[in-house]
């Protein structure tokens, strides 16, 4: 791993901070590899494929007038040719009814493989904690 590896996986998550902001799918999907597996908090259990992916992030764009994104506390392993990351994540901004929505914190990993020298999300998850008697997830949580 060199710091530079390190340095190019942080733009690519950064890339995805501002494609969300300026409600670009096309610069989201050069951040993914073609055959990412996500496991998302909306169903179903796993999205297959870039399609699904950003199928995912364009129905933020249908709910939300304006998107911000925010990932926090990243901790990255990066080896030669793959890499991992965790961080909590939040998505908020306005709603197309005007309503500001705070968002939720989330828990969020990063598989990453190098593809032709650059990173590629291979792998997401996004998840919240479980109150197990109520069988619902917990959302008020911050880091």
């Amino acid at each position: 791993m060199t710091s530079s590896d390190e340095a190019h996986i942080q733009q690519q998550l950064d890339r995805i901070v501002a494609a969300l902001r300026d409600r670009d799918l096309d610069a989201l999907n050069a951040v993914y590899a073609t055959d990412v597996v996500s496991f998302d908090v909306e169903p179903p259990l796993q999205h297959l494929g870039i399609a699904a992916k950003l199928r995912n992030w364009a129905n933020v764009f249908t709910f939300f007038e304006t998107v911000s994104y925010e990932i926090r506390d990243l901790h990255l392993t990066v080896g030669d040719e793959v890499a991992f990351g965790y961080a909590f994540a939040r998505l908020s901004g306005t709603l197309k009814n005007g309503t500001a929505v705070a968002g939720m914190w989330v828990r969020v990993t990063y598989g990453l493989q190098k593809v032709d020298g650059s990173w590629l999300i291979a792998h997401d998850q996004v998840s919240v904690p479980l109150d197990i008697v109520s069988g619902k997830g917990v959302v008020d949580l911050e880091p």
